[in-house]
């Protein structure tokens, strides 16, 4: 069989969230650019694993750059709206995900996508990459980046990388265990049984409506109720359901307690294709029992949404259940930084994490995050240093920004990665491996990889500022590299004080604001926000702690929590008096028992 050769400036390997974002990046700045993906559909966890319902960079002043265009699109297409579920502020349904992705690839000429292919074999010539080898072709690039979900290519190319838990003496995360070897240790039988976080492989069921049946769910291999029981205890049945619920009377299931999280025999997934394909045959059959247990608990009306996913001759994946797991770890690269729990939780003094500079001073960011550090591993609970403050009406993650070298291999040129395969630690990945912050890592190493072919430069001698300025400006998806709360991306100041920044990282306020007098006005349109409508009510204010907690009475029996994502809806909620009477435009969410606010009239 011949094999065919192709030449690109920039070769992504690997359509997830991260590749497909760097792909179209690299493009986009004018890079002539090869992606290559095993499935049909690109976005990775935000598609191809069901996970249509990201978490993290909720917050309008965090919703910059290729993640907010994404949720832009997500607002013009999908009907009825994103406001579904109660875990997250944004669902849809994973095929108009697909569909953007999609359409952002087929327009730009100078983006070669080809599908349904994997990683073989990677051309090393000493300490650099030079390309990849696929079944029928081989690709030769002056950037290579890793885009697959388990850090594939950093596999084939033998560049050193990270599996598995870190105890305290490597890096000083005070969450790590103090040792991975003392069976007397808390954490041991935790560590023995995950040697990294537990997937999931998501199914999706259908609401067939009141009175009606699906198709009975059959239960799969090695089946026992009991494994399931307590699935939604201390939650109840429907909240339970609507935790992931998307449009048109369909749920995600993606559920952590007793439920689809499959952690056995996780070395597996790195110990090549046979015993990879043996772990994902049992964790689709783990999903079908739960969702045959939910058939027998909740009834018959709840069957499989087959229609959800495509159907691919030879992959195991499906109708209603994802195309691929949803990994939450990956091989981790030993990168020229690393990403530590003591770099993403906030100043003793604040509400953010300081910003990561480099050896030459040079403040380093080139992507943000702001979710809590979330764990996964059935049965057991990981205790955690807290990294989430109350705003807005509710709780959420203190922001962090990530370094430009956890994407630069420490040993290797011509190589960047740019998902879940940074260089970070096995802790700290509990904060970094959410959708938006993946899709921030791909954007910043696909502008990377696209700036090295302008100066014919390999990564590590890339002027990180550079990269910072060109992700700032960006005509498309500009992108915030300093998580600022009070800074809207559509607000004229924005990159001025992304900028400053950027030169002057020591006057970064601990806060993360830099105070609310840089609005003019509050702008909101149907386009930015979605379906809201006018709501009058009496409001009801108590402190929980130190918390004020906010709803709003409608009615005798109506009584609505009152949440924003906006700064200054966000002060002035805090503002407001107990009993008054309040008129407001917003969009209700009975799922999640809120009113999103969006004006205060």
């Amino acid at each position: 069989m011949k094999i065919e050769t192709l030449t690109a400036d920039v070769l992504v390997v690997g359509g997830g969230t991260g590749g497909a974002a760097a792909a179209i990046q690299a493009a986009r700045r004018g890079a002539k650019t090869v992606l290559v993906s095993e499935f049909p559909w690109l976005g990775g966890m935000l598609t191809a694993s069901g996970v249509a319902a990201p978490d993290g960079n909720e917050l309008l002043a965090f919703q910059t750059g290729i993640w907010g265009a994404f949720l832009r699109e997500l607002r013009r297409r999908q009907p009825g709206g994103l406001d579904n579920a109660w875990v997250s502020f944004f669902t849809y349904e994973p095929k108009i995900g697909a569909a953007i992705f999609a359409d952002w690839v087929k327009a730009l000429p100078n983006l070669h996508w080809i599908s349904g292919k994997v990683p073989r074999h990677v051309i090393r010539e000493g300490d650099r990459i030079l390309g990849v080898c696929f079944d029928e072709f081989t690709v030769h690039a002056h950037i290579t980046l890793d885009g697959t979900e388990l850090g594939d290519v950093l596999a084939l190319a033998e560049v050193p990388y990270r599996w598995g838990w870190e105890d305290q003496t490597v890096f000083g995360e005070p969450s790590a265990p103090e040792s991975l070897t003392d069976s007397k240790h808390s954490l041991y039988p935790l560590i023995q049984a995950y040697p990294v976080q537990a997937p999931t492989w998501v199914v999706v069921l259908q609401d067939m409506g009141e009175g009606e049946a699906a198709l009975p769910i059959a239960a799969a291999t090695h089946y026992a109720s009991s494994q399931f029981q307590g699935a939604w205890e201390g939650y109840g049945p429907e909240t339970f359901l609507t935790y992931g619920q998307l449009p048109g009377g369909r749920f995600m299931i993606n559920w952590p307690q007793q439920g689809n999280d499959y952690g056995v025999n996780l070395q597996r997934l790195i110990q090549g294709e046979t015993a990879r394909q043996a772990w994902a045959i049992e964790a689709i059959a783990h999903s079908q029992n739960f969702a045959h247990f939910i058939q027998t608990q909740l009834g018959q009306r709840y069957g499989f949404a087959s229609d959800t996913f495509p159907q691919i001759a030879g992959q195991l994946g499906g109708g209603a259940f994802a195309l691929q797991p949803y990994y939450r770890e990956s091989r981790r690269l030993v990168g020229l930084a690393t990403v530590t729990e003591l770099a993403i939780l906030p100043h003793p003094d604040g509400q953010v994490a300081a910003l990561p500079c480099n050896e030459h001073g040079e403040m380093s960011a080139i992507a943000i995050g702001n979710y809590p550090n979330d764990h996964h591993y059935p049965g057991f609970t990981m205790p955690l240093v807290t990294k989430s403050l109350y705003w807005g009406g509710r709780w959420t993650g203190t922001p962090f920004a990530i370094p430009y070298e956890a994407l630069v291999p420490a040993s290797v040129e011509g190589l960047l990665v740019c998902d879940k395969n940074l260089s970070v630690s096995h802790i700290a990945n509990g904060a970094t491996r959410l959708q938006p912050v993946v899709l921030g890592l791909g954007q910043a190493a696909g502008m990377a990889a696209a700036l090295c072919i302008e100066q014919g430069c390999y990564p590590r001698a890339l002027s990180v500022q550079t990269l910072q300025t060109a992700l700032i400006n960006d005509p498309e998806a500009p992108a915030a590299i300093v998580p600022l709360f009070d800074v809207l991306p559509q607000e004229l100041n924005w990159n001025t004080q992304q900028r400053r920044y950027q030169t002057y990282p020591e006057s970064y306020p601990m806060s993360g604001q830099v105070g609310i007098s840089v609005y003019r006005k509050l702008e909101f349109s149907r386009e930015n926000v979605g379906f809201f409508y006018d709501f009058e009510g009496i409001l009801k204010a108590e402190m929980n702690g130190q918390n004020r907690q906010i709803q709003l009475q409608l009615c005798d029996e109506c009584t609505l929590n009152l949440v924003s994502l906006h700064p200054a809806i966000h002060r002035q909620l805090q503002e407001l008096k107990n009993n008054q009477k309040v008129h407001l435009k917003g969009i209700a969410n009975y799922s999640a028992g809120w009113i999103q606010v969006v004006k205060i009239t």
